[in-house]
């Protein structure tokens, strides 16, 4: 073993040791029967210090990479899909400022020490009706006397709808000539916040992720990160909030693909084939369909290991990095489906039970269709890089 592989098993287990997934596992099908948000998680993470895990050792946290992150969110997925789906958000936010303090922007210093604080992060970025995503936004700010903003719209999807104190967003100032794109954080306790109750959903259930809807809310001044001209505008911070949403929801997506995966080995090992007069893991159909869906997840945690090291070590590979990161984020979503439904046929009709840990691994791994950018929404990209002079 080498120190590198050392040093992950070590954090495995301080993190996230056996016996605590174990619980996790146990209370994932509870959340999910009960649609209720996963509140004995996170108050076993919080105590894990799982929170913290970005923040730098100057002040006060572990200052862990986005590769050493990105193989916990494996592991925590492989036994809570929709706990670690959620919690990503808050450590996204977390490993945004990260990604700028190791590129020497320290301005949004005091996520850090509200975190440390106890503060939970979310993200408010994604909107109806908006395929913009982080260029544009149908969420109006109008700015203030006093360098803030008051914001008025929806974000959907806002994981961790139940607890989070912090989430970023962003708005779209028109009052001016140039119209401008606000970016910032809100407090959960301003006037004018309301959480939907609507969360009736196929998969990843726990994770609460209900809408936000902002009436007249207030981005205090200090709170205001960046404006920018909406479009493709290059910016540190929408460039490290593009690496890490991506990086980090992959990881979530390949830890759900190697779940599924063993537990279809172990469904071929226990069913009997009556024409073979042996068990199913004999059966060269059975063995075929399961290897080839392995071939298909291999490739998953090796792009994830590359794209998060070579970020940690500030590579630069200019406009190719869209490329890399849409594209580890889209192949570990759909690792996770092939893999999810594989592994449902190895077990037959028993992982067809609700009760079952594939049906729900198979219900959570399709909310993967729903992350932007959509594969239909990326491959322009993908062409362009090939086509286009």
């Amino acid at each position: 073993m080498t120190d590198r592989e050392a040093r992950h098993a070590e954090l495995a287990q301080h993190y996230l040791p056996d016996e605590l997934l174990e619980r996790f596992r146990e209370r994932a099908a509870v959340y999910d029967r009960k649609n209720r948000f996963f509140d004995e998680d996170l108050a076993e993470l919080r105590a894990q210090g799982y929170l913290q895990l970005f923040v730098p050792e100057e002040l006060g946290g572990p200052g862990l990479s986005l590769n050493q992150v990105s193989r916990l969110q494996q592991r925590l997925a492989g036994a809570a899909p929709a706990t670690a789906l959620a919690i990503n958000m808050h450590l996204m936010c977390n490993g945004v400022v990260k990604a700028m303090f190791d590129r020497g922007d320290r301005s949004l210093a005091y996520v850090f020490e509200e975190t440390m604080a106890g503060e939970i992060f979310a993200f408010g970025i994604s909107e109806p009706s908006n395929d913009w995503v982080l260029q544009g936004s149908n969420t109006v700010a109008v700015p203030q006397g006093d360098g803030g903003y008051r914001l008025t719209g929806v974000k959907i999807f806002t994981s961790l709808s139940p607890v989070w104190t912090r989430l970023i967003v962003h708005g779209l100032d028109s009052t001016g000539d140039e119209p401008q794109l606000m970016y910032g954080f809100i407090d959960r306790d301003e006037a004018g916040i309301t959480v939907s109750d609507d969360w009736d959903v196929l998969g990843m259930r726990a994770s609460q992720s209900r809408a936000t809807i902002l009436k007249d809310v207030r981005v205090r001044p200090d709170r205001v990160a960046r404006r920018l001209a909406p479009g493709r505008t290059p910016d540190l911070l929408t460039f490290a909030i593009t690496s890490c949403f991506q990086l980090l929801i992959g990881s979530v997506y390949a830890g759900v693909a190697r779940r599924a995966l063993d537990l279809g080995a172990a469904g071929l090992k226990r069913r009997k084939s009556a024409k073979a007069g042996a068990s199913y893991a004999e059966v060269p159909e059975s063995r075929a369909r399961l290897a080839d869906a392995f071939m298909d997840f291999m490739a998953v945690p090796a792009q994830l290991e590359t794209y998060t090291r070579e970020f940690d070590e500030l590579a630069d590979h200019g406009a190719g990095w869209p490329l890399r990161l849409v594209s580890a984020r889209i192949n570990a979503s759909k690792a996770a489906r092939r893999s999810a439904e594989v592994a449902l046929m190895c077990a037959s009709g028993a992982g067809f039970n609700n009760s079952n840990e594939l049906s729900r691994l198979f219900r959570d791994a399709t909310a993967g269709l729903f992350h932007p950018p959509s594969e239909d929404a990326a491959r322009p990209m993908y062409a362009a890089a090939l086509l286009d002079d």
